[in-house]
C-alpha cells in the first residue's frame, strides 16, 4: 500500500461479469470477504482468479469473531490464509467485534469496553497474525448498545490497538453513525485515532431510522456530513487508500464511479499543498 492516493470498491458477485471484461481505471483495488469467495469454483472461480491476477485485492472478513469468548476458530483462519496465499493478497482486515458465542450470532456484536476484553482481544489478534503470517487490521465498528462498559468506545479502540500493536481500518461512516447514536463529536473521535496505525479507510452510506438513530447499512449514497468527515480525515491524518462500501441497492457502475471519483478528487485536493511545497 505504498501509494496512499488509491480508491477501491467492494466486489460483489453480480459485478464479476462486467469487471472480468474491463475494470474502470478509477478503481485502484477491490475488497472481498474471503468467506464469500473461498468456495467458488467453475465460472465464478475462474473469473475471480483472473481478476486477482491482474488487480490489487484486500480481504475484509466477516466471521473471525475476534472478540468472542469461545476459542478461536483456527481451522477457519488457516482457510483464510490459504485463500490469501492462492490469490497473492497481503491485506486482511476484520471488525473489532464478535459474531459467535455458543453458536453463530449472524450479526456483529459490540465487545464490552473493559480492560479484560482489551487483553483478551489482543491475545487473539497475535494468534491470528501468527497463523496468517500477515498483520491483522481492525475496523472501528458501528454499535447500538454498550453492555458492561468500563471505558468509552474511543478509549477501548485505542487500548486494543496499543495492546495488540496492530493497524486500524478507520471507517469514517461508522464514526458518524456512532456519533449520532451515542451523542459525541465525530471530529473529536476522528482526530483521536492514532495516525501512525491507520492502514486504510472505509466510507459508506447508512439508513436514518430516526433523527437520533442511524443504521449502518451500506445500502445508500454517502451523505454530505460523512463526505465532510472524510475531508477532515485527510486534512488531519493524511491521505490513505479509501474503499467505497456498497452491499445492496447497488446501482450501475457508472453511478458508483461518481462517488469513487469524488473520493479521488478529495485525495488530490488534500495532497495539493504537499505537492506545492515539494
Amino acid at each position: 500500500m505504498a501509494n496512499n492516493a488509491q480508491v477501491g470498491l467492494g466486489l460483489r458477485r453480480e459485478m464479476l461479469d462486467e469487471f472480468y471484461e474491463q475494470v474502470p481505471n478509477a478503481i485502484d483495488f477491490f475488497e472481498v470477504a474471503p468467506e464469500n469467495w473461498m468456495t467458488f469454483g467453475g465460472k465464478y472461480g475462474r473469473q475471480f482468479r483472473q481478476l486477482t491476477e491482474c488487480n490489487t485485492f484486500f480481504c475484509h472478513g466477516l466471521s473471525l469473531s475476534i472478540g468472542s469468548p469461545e476459542p478461536l476458530d483456527v481451522s477457519f483462519v488457516k482457510q483464510v490464509k490459504g485463500f490469501m496465499d492462492l490469490h497473492g493478497i497481503d491485506v486482511y482486515s476484520e471488525h473489532l467485534s464478535y459474531c459467535s458465542g455458543k453458536g453463530h450470532l449472524y450479526d456483529l456484536m459490540p465487545i464490552p469496553f473493559t480492560q479484560e476484553a482489551v487483553i483478551h482481544v489482543a491475545s487473539r489478534i497475535k494468534l491470528v497474525e501468527a497463523i496468517l503470517e500477515r498483520p491483522l487490521i481492525l475496523e472501528n465498528v458501528s454499535f447500538y448498545a454498550a453492555p458492561g462498559s468500563e471505558m468509552s468506545e474511543l478509549e477501548f479502540v485505542n487500548a486494543v490497538l496499543s495492546e495488540a500493536d496492530c493497524r486500524l481500518l478507520l471507517d469514517v461512516n461508522n464514526i458518524y453513525v456512532n456519533s449520532i447514536n451515542h451523542q459525541y463529536d465525530p471530529l473529536d473521535f476522528l482526530k483521536a485515532m492514532p495516525t501512525e496505525r491507520i492502514a486504510y479507510l472505509h466510507i459508506a452510506g447508512h439508513y436514518e431510522e430516526a433523527v437520533d438513530l442511524m443504521v449502518d447499512t451500506h445500502g445508500s449514497d454517502v451523505i454530505d456530513p460523512v463526505w465532510q468527515l472524510l475531508q477532515a480525515c485527510y486534512a488531519h491524518h493524511g491521505v490513505f487508500p479509501t474503499l467505497l462500501e456498497r452491499d445492496f441497492n447497488i446501482p450501475p457502475t457508472q453511478v458508483l464511479l461518481q462517488e469513487i471519483n469524488k473520493i479521488h478528487d478529495y485525495q488530490i485536493a488534500a495532497l495539493q499543498p504537499i505537492n506545492r511545497s515539494a
